[in-house]
């Protein structure tokens, strides 16, 4: 999780998954700043969250254009893939999924949550609770369910991990929290859904199958 925060004037997370060493050249491509018709860009000069969107995938084309050739003879996946969501002054706020073409979608109302990297084992929870009218706080503990389903199933994943929260029209970060082992709440969410599951699915009827 990257995150770009000018109070008051824009704050943005940028979240990588896939190759790391690509995701690290293509922040430092933001960083450095992408030569896109506008001039010279970053994510803190872009005026909209669709520049910053299409600015991030002129970065991921750039490094395409210098890595992939080097990675195809190793016979090497150019696999990476970003979220990028937040918002800027006189904006609206925006979620957005890039892929390794450099292309993108928008989160909307009909699909009010995007995800990248491992997330078979937690996406069917947030399928089934999770909608656009969700207030935010059931949406940080339907996200914190999510990813202890991911954790307990694929033991390629694990903490710590990073939790932010940004709130339309206050331009600043909300909430960012590392969680760890350690966390109480985290803690909390795990012993209360893993006892609710158990009770609920002892409490369904008996299949009369004969």
């Amino acid at each position: 999780m990257h995150v770009i925060e000018q109070p008051g004037d824009r704050a943005l997370a940028l979240l990588t998954a896939g190759n790391l060493s690509l995701s690290q050249a293509i922040l430092s491509a933001l960083q450095e700043g992408v030569e896109t018709p506008h001039g010279r860009e970053t994510l803190r000069s872009v005026p909209t969250m669709l520049r910053a969107a299409q600015l991030v995938g002129n970065a991921i084309r750039q490094v395409f254009r210098e890595d992939g050739p080097s990675l195809e003879a190793q016979k090497i996946a150019f696999d990476v893939s970003l979220l990028l969501g937040g918002e800027i002054a006189g904006d609206d706020m925006h979620l957005y999924q890039l892929y390794a073409a450099g292309n993108f979608i928008e989160a909307s109302p009909d699909t009010p949550f995007l995800q990248i990297g491992e997330h078979k084992y937690g996406k069917p929870i947030l399928d089934r609770a999770l909608n656009h009218a969700t207030p935010l706080e059931d949406g940080v503990k339907l996200v914190l369910i999510s990813m202890d389903s991911t954790l307990r199933s694929n033991l390629a994943v694990g903490l710590p991990m990073d939790l932010l929260v940004l709130r339309r029209n206050e331009l600043r970060v909300g909430l960012q929290r590392r969680i760890t082992e350690e966390d109480s709440y985290f803690r909390l969410i795990r012993e209360r859904w893993g006892n609710a599951l158990r009770e609920v699915y002892q409490a369904i009827p008996k299949p009369d199958w004969g």
